[in-house]
């Protein structure tokens, strides 16, 4: 063995050992080797900062720095001097292994710091909803109510105005939809209701067995409640204990761009809206309809009116490579913000995401009707299934596998932390052109699908983008991206190709250059007008204010990983 290829070992013993976490107590080793050379009691153990250290380097209390010097010098001599040269040369390069190790910890502590301090800067700059605060509006009686624009299978939606909100102005009815710079074809466009003329939107929830009184209608309704703002119930309602079916009280989550917002909740008087003989009559109260099934009252829900869904708009056009990245990366920002604070959807799909376009005319998505959402006051996104009885979530076709194989008994939970992430990629398929592959069209299911049974994307999309839906799709949750790794992959792919464009790899002073280079960016775009209100700025400052160091470095090697399997898969060919 040459004494290159020795060190070699001796380093990546020294790497290996550390991280497997084969050291004893570094305290204790570096006491022993002191008293052994100097011949004096046990010295006191330095302590780390323990909050900057990595989590599979923080169970370390000692300094790694004095370790390496005592294993370079009196181990070394006192232990191995009478070893053979190959001998000495290994376990001295283990001593400058352990001693990399400590120089890589500080430079650990240094970015850790800095992403924290980004994160603190954006976090302060907090998501201020499209709609100006209103006064009014607790009462039915205060919406000019117009059309229906949609109809699900608890709720009616119609579009509002409110005279006491002025509406804003706008040039036309008509949103115009460019085309992504690399997609051929003319531009397309798609007719929607006058925003103009109707800014909001009201949802009036189906009530058959929640009663007539206002307590009783928002304790069973109380998931509707947690997109609601903190003025959306009067205050004396506020009051009410609200214990629904998943908790003491509403969880509420603050605003995101990417998630719905209530701005009123209230109960009435059902009233004969148009259309509802034709649409909806056995929802009805009997005074409406003597056949109806429904109670007096029930709740309403006030929000912005959005020109379409996510499924109307990919009806009518397809999105350019680019701008479909950007939608998929809209919707994990959103489920992270959600999982963050506690709450999982479960009833993740197109028809339940609503869509406008911002100044540059790039889709804006935004994820509603939490009817079916899991939120828990512990915030552990883990339901107990000890019955075949406890409800799972809303759509079984996109169900995450973990929750449509579950089998109730006792002590069994079913993890929803990675559950709408995995919806995600589904739906990711809907956005590029292609057949949901778990709707019926196409077959699979999700209870016993195979990850090689998945559909290929078209060659458009990006290659990054397609190992981001590949890897959301994992069966195995433990296997599977969480939310904010996924999107940090896309926010990479889409901004930071200069950070990953060295091939040997990815240094973490270089990520950090790269992180205040676009925080000078997204700070600089925010002070010069609109264009801090476009998409692609709402999405740079979300990924600034979730900034992580650990998930950053996840989603860099899952990037790294993909380019070699394609690689190799280029050289195989």
């Amino acid at each position: 063995m040459s004494v290159k290829h020795a060190i070699s070992r001796g380093l990546e013993l020294g790497r290996s050992v550390f991280q497997l976490g084969l050291l004893k107590s570094g305290g204790r080793v570096v006491a022993k080797l002191r008293a052994d050379r100097l011949r004096v009691g046990p010295s006191v153990r330095t302590v780390q900062p323990q909050a900057f250290l990595p989590s599979r380097y923080r169970y370390y209390r000692t300094s790694l720095k004095g370790l390496a010097a005592q294993l370079q010098s009196a181990g070394f001599r006192r232990r191995f001097g009478g070893g053979s040269p190959r001998n000495r040369a290994v376990f001295l390069a283990f001593g400058l292994g352990v001693g990399l190790i400590e120089q890589q910890l500080e430079d650990d502590r240094r970015s850790a710091a800095t992403c924290q301090e980004i994160q603190a800067v954006f976090r302060k700059k907090r998501f201020q909803s499209p709609l100006k605060p209103f006064a009014s509006g607790y009462k039915l009686e205060d919406y000019i109510i117009g059309s229906q624009i949609g109809k699900g299978s608890n709720a009616a939606v119609y579009e509002a105005a409110a005279p006491f909100a002025p509406p804003k102005e706008s040039k036309s009815s008509l949103v115009e939809l460019r085309e992504d710079e690399e997609e051929v074809g003319t531009a397309r466009s798609l007719t929607c209701c006058s925003l103009k003329t109707f800014p909001l939107a009201i949802k009036m929830m189906w009530n058959f067995g929640a009663g007539s009184s206002s307590e009783s209608i928002l304790k069973a309704m109380s998931q509707e409640l947690v997109p609601a703002g903190p003025l959306a119930l009067k205050q004396e309602k506020e009051q009410i204990t609200l214990d629904g079916e998943f908790g003491v009280l509403p969880k509420r989550v603050s605003a995101h761009p990417n998630v719905i917002r209530v701005h009123r909740a209230f109960t009435a008087d059902v009233p004969l809206l148009p259309g509802a003989q034709e649409e909806y009559p056995d929802v009805l109260p009997a005074r409406l309809n003597p056949a109806g099934l429904g109670n007096n009252r029930t709740l309403f829900l006030v929000m912005k009116n959005y020109p379409c869904t996510l499924r109307q708009y990919l009806e009518a056009s397809t999105p350019g490579r680019r701008l479909g990245s950007l939608m998929v990366l809209q919707l994990l920002e959103g489920v992270d913000h959600l999982c963050r604070q506690g709450v999982a959807h479960r009833d993740l799909k197109s028809d339940n995401v609503l869509m406008e376009f911002d100044s540059d005319g790039c889709p804006r998505l935004v994820i509603t009707d939490f009817g079916c959402c899991l939120a828990q006051t512990d915030s552990s996104l883990q339901l107990p299934f000890n019955s075949m009885w406890v409800n799972r979530g809303g759509n079984a076709s996109l169900m995450a596998p973990e929750v449509t194989t579950a089998v109730p008994g006792c002590g069994v939970v079913i993890d929803y932390s990675k559950a709408d992430a995995w919806a995600v990629g589904a739906i990711s398929y809907e956005i590029f052109g292609q057949q949901n592959p778990f709707y019926r069209a196409v077959g699979l299911e999700s209870r016993s699908y195979q990850e090689k049974q998945l559909p290929p994307l078209p060659s458009s999309v990006p290659a990054d983008v397609q190992l981001v839906i590949r890897l959301l799709l994992r069966r195995n949750p433990s296997k599977r991206p969480s939310a904010r790794v996924a999107a940090n992959m896309l926010h990479l792919s889409l901004w930071g190709r200069k950070a990953l464009a060295n091939q040997d790899g990815v240094g973490t002073r270089k990520l950090v250059d790269w992180l205040l280079c676009q925080s000078a960016v997204v700070l600089l775009r925010g002070c010069s007008g609109p264009s801090g209100n476009t998409v692609e700025a709402e999405l740079q400052r979300s990924f600034l204010s979730n900034l992580d160091l650990e998930d950053l470095r996840t989603a860099v090697g899952f990037l790294l990983y993909g380019r070699e399997q394609r690689q190799a898969c280029i050289l195989s060919a």
